[in-house]
């Protein structure tokens, strides 16, 4: 009974009027008292609520005991509030945010929401706040109180929107250059091309290389298991930490379990009772960008449109950010509109219009629904509001139905035009003409074959022969092409019919690495037409990578060879840079001998110059390490760490461990990847096994903090608790918010 006094003290300090204060402290406690969770030995949150709406109460509060910081930081991403937090060089990156999430334009969407969809953001702003006034230690940088509409900001869950595709430094060159709408030349408008290198020295900083990002989904036909049952692979490649296992079920019939990025209310990847689904990132070209012919007349701006002109909207956004010395300042950005969307930057004298997906409310409610779905038929019936444009869906249900369903936001476009590079945006057959429905886009449901995958990669392997066939569809419906993922998952599962649980895990571990069965052969092949003191030179290496099975292992020395020459072949035959499909294989293959040889010689060289050796194990150097609970985490050869097997999935490797040097370390440490990995079988009683990378919670003091780390970097995925009698003698904690 103390905790609770102390609680309601603890509200009735609040710095509101006393009146609303007490409604409103009255309201959490009501909800709270609704609420339980039941804490696992892993840390994991089990949510129980009355209704929906406390079930998101609750969900939400368990996800800010275990992070608080990465919820407030996605939701400062989002409402493009970063740089009052963080300062002048996010203001682009804030800009970027502001051209959609305008919070006027959100309250009204939040007002008109369905009944049942504004109760699910009340319950997620009071859960948060009700965390806030209960633990006053907890110090947000900018967001100290939650409102409901903000949910609406961010309603899918993916490891980058769309609009990321916006590029902040392009963005700031062109609203930070003064523009001359009155120099009109040809088709469209003399830009300067001056950048203001302060504004792209903010955005760009020290890039370094972009690491891949991804994700395995796979299901299985009861025709193909032991038990009769399908089953799913569940297996996102994101930044590492970058979402929260629970589950969260109510009186009201919700029971889900899974993974839900750290701010949201609804489980991103996972399975209820009866179904289950695995998002994967999308090759459907879902943005676009259109090159506008701007004219001035009578001192307004106007844009071409057929043979009409069109007027240029405006709307003035005022960024606020921190300065160096600690104070509050505000900078304002007029930002320009066609009816393509927000002026992002120019080319070749001409503005580029971006155009996107921008639906918060179907895709909020998308989001939600689809986790009560019990079956395909149900699930089709949510995705049919087209809010998710940018991920692959696989599905599974205890009906022993499978599917692989595309990205349901599409536009209709002409397929005359190359939508992977800018449009002519005053030509109207450009335009976008609806959405494609469901039909018209590749899917796959029960193929023969009993199996289903996507590595994100094209939509034409899905389920081998009985797969969608490219010519059947527009060239825009796909621009990732095939992968060396995807052909290790296909490798896996033709002419299998003996899958469990167990065999699938070990086939989302298989250590086969195809893009090095494909190009080493190559190299050796380099090296025996080569002259008698190269070889003689790389007689070791040659001899170990001939008898290579292509298999990757802690106390593999081949690998190591093979990942330092891959990494010095991609410099070499493709400017460092990893093209779409299978084009940077192609280039390696098709590079001169002499590079191939040189790069051996480079990587012998620098695993001599860094390990003392060129015959140093794979586990010696790839490392899993987590210090402390920031979201840009240092790493310290010094330190513990963890050896782990698997590569980066651009070799092909189905379990994905980006990984690369940083300052002031030898091994390379990994960031992202296998985040999250689940096996699920669809009896009776659903069953599943899993793992996070490091453990659930991101407070260094827990004993949960990395207490998942050995399981992760070794694939020993561990049960599920998921009905009441599977929890009994694995509980930790059980409570209610704010005890």
């Amino acid at each position: 009974m103390l905790p609770r006094l102390l609680v309601l003290l603890a509200l009735c300090a609040l710095p509101f009027p006393a009146a609303a204060a007490n409604r409103e402290t009255m309201r959490w406690q009501a909800e709270a008292s609704r609420v339980s969770i039941t804490r696992d030995d892993w840390g994991i949150a089990h949510v129980r609520g009355r209704s929906d709406s406390d079930a998101v109460f609750g969900m939400i509060y368990a996800q800010a005991e275990d992070d608080f910081n990465r919820i407030e930081t996605n939701y400062l991403t989002a409402l493009g509030r970063t740089a009052e937090a963080e300062g002048e060089g996010a203001i682009w990156t804030d800009l970027r945010a502001k051209l959609y999430m305008d919070p006027t334009d959100l309250r009204a969407r939040y007002a008109a929401s369905p009944a049942w969809l504004r109760r699910l953001m009340d319950g997620w702003a009071d859960g948060l706040n009700f965390y806030l006034a209960t633990h006053r230690d907890v110090k947000p940088r900018v967001i100290t109180r939650f409102e409901p509409w903000m949910a609406l900001s961010f309603t899918e869950g993916s490891i980058g929107g769309d609009i990321e595709r916006i590029d902040p430094a392009a963005l700031a060159a062109f609203y930070s250059t003064p523009r001359r709408p009155d120099r009109v030349s040809g088709l469209g408008m003399e830009v300067p091309g001056r950048v203001d290198s302060r504004a792209r020295k903010q955005v760009e900083g020290d890039r370094g290389e972009v690491e891949p990002t991804g994700s395995n989904g796979i299901a299985i036909a009861p025709s193909n298991t032991v038990g009769g049952h399908a089953l799913l692979l569940i297996n996102p490649h994101t930044s590492f930490f970058f979402r929260s296992e629970l589950q969260v079920t109510s009186e009201e019939g919700l029971d889900v379990y899974g993974a839900a990025t750290w701010g949201q209310f609804f489980i991103y990847q996972g399975f209820n009772r009866h179904a289950g689904w695995m998002h994967t990132s999308s090759g459907v070209d879902s943005v676009d960008e259109f090159l506008e012919t701007i004219v001035r007349r009578g001192g307004r701006l106007f844009y071409r449109y057929g043979q009409a002109l069109r007027p240029v909207a405006t709307r003035t956004i005022a960024i606020p950010y921190r300065a160096a010395d600690g104070t509050m300042r505000s900078r304002s950005v007029t930002a320009l509109f066609t009816h393509h969307g927000p002026i992002v930057r120019s080319e070749g004298g001409r503005w580029a219009a971006f155009a996107m997906m921008n639906r918060p409310v179907p895709a909020l409610e998308q989001s939600y629904l689809r986790t009560r779905a019990s079956d395909l038929q149900a699930f089709q019936a949510v995705a049919e509001r087209k809010a998710n444009s940018s991920n692959n869906t696989i599905f599974a249900d205890d009906k022993g139905e499978i599917a692989y369903l595309h990205p349901q936001f599409v536009p209709r476009r002409d397929d005359r035009f190359d939508y992977t590079r800018p449009v002519d945006g005053s030509d109207p057959a450009t335009d976008w003409h609806g959405l494609h429905s469901a039909n018209e886009t590749p899917h796959v449901v029960d193929p023969p074959n009993g199996w289903i995958q996507n590595t994100n990669n094209w939509p034409y392997s899905a389920a081998g022969p009985y797969s969608p066939r490219q010519r059947d569809y527009p060239r825009y419906m796909d621009v990732a092409g095939e992968s060396p993922r995807g052909l290790h998952a296909i490798r896996m599962l033709e002419g299998r019919k003996d899958f469990t649980i167990d065999r699938l895990r070990a086939a989302a571990y298989d250590s086969y690495l195809p893009a090095f069965a494909r190009l080493i052969p190559g190299l050796i092949a380099a090296i025996d037409r080569a002259d008698p003191e190269t070889k003689a030179k790389l007689s070791g290496q040659t001899e170990l990578l001939r008898g290579w099975d292509y298999r990757w292992g802690v106390e593999s020395v081949p690998t190591s060879l093979a990942v330092y020459w891959g990494e010095e072949m991609v410099k070499r035959a493709s400017g460092g840079q990893f093209g779409p499909g299978m084009t940077t294989y192609d280039r390696i293959d098709a590079a001169p001998a002499a590079d191939k040889i040189a790069a051996l010689v480079e990587a012998s060289a620098r695993l001599e110059r860094e390990f003392g050796r060129w015959r140093t194990p794979w586990g010696e150097i790839n490392r899993f390490q987590r210090l402390d609970g920031a979201i840009v985490q240092p790493f310290v050869d010094k330190a513990p760490s963890i050896p782990v097997g698997f590569t980066w999935a651009r070799w092909g490797s189905l379990a994905s461990f980006a990984a690369r040097p940083w300052p002031g370390t030898r091994r390379w440490y990994g960031t992202s990847g296998n985040s999250f990995v689940a096996v699920v079988e669809f009896g009776p009683r659903v069953k599943a096994v899993a793992v996070t990378a490091g453990g659930e919670s991101g407070h260094p003091g827990s004993p949960h903090f990395d207490d998942q780390a050995e399981r992760y970097a070794t694939g020993n995925l561990r049960p599920v608790y998921f009905y009441p009698d599977e929890l009994k003698g694995h509980v930790e904690r059980v409570y209610r918010p704010g005890e």
